[in-house]
């Protein structure tokens, strides 16, 4: 493993109700990357994601797109301290 990264994702667009946040999960565990997803209030999602720096930036290149039933219109990203406390990736309600 190489360097280590963490994100907080705020992914917006028509992205609650078109299986975003189980497709991040799928992703993620695709990728090895731990963290979770939920929806927020205001209609869009959260993510926080860690591990593999690469594999990070890949569940972001992802995020930009999301599955085929969303239009996401921008996605911010904030890296954090890594901290490697996160086991998994889960969705959140």
């Amino acid at each position: 493993m190489g360097k280590s990264r963490r994100v907080r994702l705020e992914i917006y667009g028509r992205v609650q109700g078109v299986f975003y946040r189980a497709s991040t999960r799928e992703k993620a565990d695709e990728l090895g990357v731990n963290g979770w997803v939920r929806n927020r209030a205001d209609g869009s999602v959260e993510a926080l994601a860690e591990g593999d720096a690469d594999a990070v930036a890949g569940l972001i290149d992802w995020a930009h797109e999301g599955p085929s039933r969303a239009q996401v219109e921008r996605v911010e990203v904030t890296d954090e301290e890594f901290e490697g406390d996160l086991r998994g990736f889960k969705v959140r309600r």
